[in-house]
């Protein structure tokens, strides 16, 4: 019977490090997937070659863990596990802050541990000075901790705009209450594809006219904080700014951006939000929607707003385009629901800009 075979490693032969063994261009690849800027800071903190390669990343996701008041009192910020507030106001205009993880604190410049870290050592950093750490971003995503606007439990409100220097279009998705389709519901007798006359008696109206100017509002306000990283970052080619609710979401590609950079912003009388334009908006209801997977939509709104005349910055968008916008503006049912509303009766409003 022979003796079973033993393998002993070689005290004499040399490791072989198969990342060493990747080229930067593959690791780079590697490090785009991750995306998350808190992943990011981790892995800078891995060996010096990371840490040179780390600012070179292209995609870059920033999530924010809480938003303070402008003056950053600390006292004042919001405590994200409370009740959301009912009203707007209550915390539109406020500053983003959140906080960083420490490996971003071992991240340093080209002259290696003796260099200046790419970070300053702050408990708390802005986006805009954390993003200082990456000088090739081309896609960015950057993530609220909640929506804008308040609204009741059932209440279903989505928003999605497209920014250049000033509005260009948005679209808002609403309904008075989102649930479990109820069984043998009948359609409203009051559907007739007519606007009912209780929409205009029962203060619909004006409702979907509050859930407007409270969107938009709230869409100017993340379009005013976002000047300072498109500013500083050149090579930016598309931006997203959403919340991690979904309620909504503002975003720029190449040509909204390069227009920003082209055109001043038109800042509104408060100063905390760039000024909202005159606007055109078809509104379009049903009183009732059967949407995919077994809900049911009540009191079902679209409302699809462009700017009235150059209100875009010179940028005329179609109607194809906008058609696009709106149908691929939201995920999952909702979409059904925008695409169904999109075959509804048009009514008309305009608006002052503010």
């Amino acid at each position: 019977m022979h003796p079973k075979a033993r393998i002993h490693a070689d005290p004499a032969a040399p490791e072989l490090d198969r990342i060493d063994c990747l080229p930067d261009s593959l690791v780079l690849l590697i490090l785009n997937k991750l995306e998350d800027v808190h992943s990011l800071g981790r892995c800078a903190a891995v060996s010096k070659r990371f840490n040179d390669l780390v600012p070179l990343v292209h995609d870059v996701y920033v999530k924010i863990d809480r938003v303070v008041a402008v003056d950053g009192d600390p006292d004042d910020a919001l405590n994200l596990s409370s009740a959301k507030p009912r009203h707007i106001f209550s915390h539109l205009f406020k500053l983003m802050l959140f906080t960083i993880a420490k490996p971003f604190h071992s991240m340093r410049g080209p002259g290696g541990a003796g260099g200046r870290p790419l970070f300053p050592r702050l408990a708390q950093h802005s986006p805009v000075q954390v993003l200082r750490g990456f000088s090739h971003v081309r896609n960015l995503r950057v993530e609220l901790p909640s929506g804008d606007v308040g609204t009741e439990e059932g209440v279903l409100l989505k928003w999605r705009a497209r920014y250049g220097s000033t509005l260009q279009s948005c679209v808002i998705l609403g309904g008075t209450l989102v649930d479990r389709k109820p069984a043998g519901h009948e359609p409203s007798a009051e559907d007739g594809g007519s606007m009912p006359e209780s929409f205009y008696t029962n203060g619909g109206l004006k409702l979907r006219v509050v859930w407007t100017i409270s969107s938009l509002i709230a869409a100017s306000t993340r379009h005013y904080l976002l000047r300072s990283i498109i500013k500083e970052h050149p090579t930016l080619r598309s931006l997203v700014l959403a919340d991690a609710d979904g309620q909504g979401t503002l975003c720029m590609g190449a040509e909204q951006l390069a227009e920003f950079r082209e055109n001043r912003l038109s800042a509104s009388a408060c100063s905390n939000r760039t000024q909202v334009p005159a606007c055109s908006m078809k509104l379009k209801y049903a009183p009732y929607l059967e949407l995919p997977g077994g809900l049911g939509l009540q009191g079902a709104t679209l409302v699809v707003i462009k700017p009235s005349g150059d209100g875009a910055g010179g940028c005329h968008v179609g109607r194809k385009e906008t058609d696009a916008f709106v149908s691929g503006a939201f995920d999952g049912p909702f979409r059904f629901a925008a695409k169904a509303l999109m075959k509804r009766r048009t009514y008309l409003l305009e608006m002052n800009g503010f």
